[in-house]
């Protein structure tokens, strides 16, 4: 669906947009074709891999490895405070971190921070939409970023 509409996260039953706003990143829940309003909340998205599949498995070694260097590159020019990557195969593909887990990670990009989240598709069954959105809060949260009224409240354990 990214391919036909232009939008990421548009297949039906991606649970992307509904997560966000729940975890208090949107003061609303926004379609994607609303997607450049992310950046009035201090948000971007981008691809680690340009080509839109229906399935992440559809992607090559060799894509992810690429689209890890594209984004590494895009990261290092504009600096963001955080990096967060939707899905955990899809990081670790690109990054070469076999054993990264969901949650923050110990690579930074440049002084860039990186937070690897849950893949919000449909088939991810191991994460409903509430454990997706507490993930994504706790992210949120460590950002600094202001809570938006999303309705899921976190507690970050001190380490």
């Amino acid at each position: 669906m990214t391919a036909a509409t232009g939008h990421h996260f548009a297949r039906p039953g991606n649970r992307f947009w509904p997560v966000l706003h729940l975890s208090g990143f949107t003061p609303r829940l926004l379609k994607p074709a609303e997607q450049r309003e992310l950046l009035s909340y201090g948000l971007g998205i981008t691809n680690v891999v340009a080509r839109a599949t229906a399935r992440a498995d559809e992607l090559t070694a060799e894509e992810y490895v690429e689209g890890g260097r594209l984004l590494t590159e895009k990261v290092t020019r504009l600096r963001p405070g955080w990096l967060a990557v939707v899905g955990v195969t899809a990081y670790r593909a690109a990054f070469g971190d076999r054993t990264a887990r969901v949650g923050p990670q110990e690579r930074t990009i440049g002084g860039t921070r990186v937070w690897v989240l849950p893949n919000p598709s449909g088939l991810n069954a191991h994460w409903t939409a509430a454990t997706m959105a507490q993930e994504f809060a706790r992210l949120r949260e460590a950002a600094g970023a202001p809570g938006h009224g999303g309705s899921v409240s976190v507690t970050i354990p001190s380490s």
